[in-house]
């Protein structure tokens, strides 16, 4: 005995007028679960037709008002950055007239240094000044 004759058998039972009222429920089911899937796919499993997909998109959806928040936000953002780089590239100038004017008097200290030891002669240290100067 196979799985259909036990339900042949049991449907047999049933007076003809359980059995349409069956079929007519299996029926608006299956229109039912059709509509279902081809509106929601397989949300409604969990959500039926009482999904708000749209009030849900409406709440989430940006206002003209907050895009143009946004916006003096970002604008105020990027020239608060433009203010600080522009001070940093003056403090690396500052920086860097101040390392090479130490760096020049310590050359300068140092070719003294040499003509006193008699390691360069006043010819080089002469030419060693000048290209300081240069700098």
């Amino acid at each position: 005995m196979t799985g259909w004759d036990v339900v042949i058998t049991i449907i047999n039972q049933f007076p003809p007028v359980i059995i349409a009222l069956l079929m007519v429920t299996i029926f608006v089911a299956v229109v039912i679960g059709i509509t279902g899937f081809s509106r929601h796919g397989l949300d409604f499993i969990k959500h039926g037709f009482q999904q708000n997909h749209l009030s849900e998109l409406l709440t989430k959806l940006s206002t003209k008002d907050d895009i143009d928040g946004l916006r003096s936000e970002v604008r105020t953002d990027i020239n608060r950055l433009e203010t600080e780089i522009g001070k940093m590239e003056t403090e690396l100038a500052t920086i860097k007239v101040n390392h090479f004017g130490h760096l020049k008097n310590f050359l300068t200290e140092l070719t003294s240094i040499l003509l006193d030891k008699n390691i360069i002669n006043n010819e080089n240290k002469a030419r060693l000044d000048n290209q300081l100067r240069g700098m």
